[in-house]
């Protein structure tokens, strides 16, 4: 993932001025400001309500609801692993007992050296291919135990 600018309160208010008259706006800008800072900033709500004509109550909605909508920055490598049913048959929970060991961290916790983030989702579409993930956006399946290990080290090297 390549390296995100620092929040600048400018450049959102730039940013979302850009794209407040789309249809479906409100997941435009929350969109557009997540791509361009890698997260939403606590102001971000604010600027996005006032622009939009909206509550926070109703933008602070939207943005928590959506999973890929993040609160704080990601590691440089995100680790999404799929815990659907298809995936649960396949050994997709030891799958993630050795992530979460491999991280010394939870889902939705990022390591401390800031190179992984650990994500749940809940199907990817690769049912054939349980149990899957996406490792930085790609979709990999028929992972294993030692396969991700392998990439959690390489990511971490």
């Amino acid at each position: 993932m390549a390296e995100k600018p620092a929040w600048n309160v400018e450049e959102a208010r730039t940013l979302i001025a850009a794209h407040a008259g789309e249809d479906g706006a409100l997941l435009v800008v929350l969109a557009a400001v997540q791509e361009r800072f890698g997260y939403l900033h606590k102001d971000a709500i604010g600027l996005a309500a006032t622009a939009l004509n909206l509550s926070r109550a109703e933008v602070h909605g939207v943005a928590s609801f959506y999973h890929d909508l993040r609160d704080a920055p990601a590691g440089r490598h995100v680790l999404k692993l799929c815990g659907a049913e298809a995936c649960q048959s396949m050994g997709a929970d030891a799958l993630a007992a050795r992530a979460v060991q491999e991280l010394a961290i939870g889902f939705g916790e990022t390591t401390a050296d800031r190179t992984v983030t650990l994500e749940r989702v809940y199907c990817l579409g690769l049912c054939a291919c349980a149990p899957s993930a996406l490792l930085d956006g790609e979709p990999v399946g028929r992972l294993d135990g030692d396969g991700i290990a392998a990439w959690i080290a390489e990511c971490r090297a």
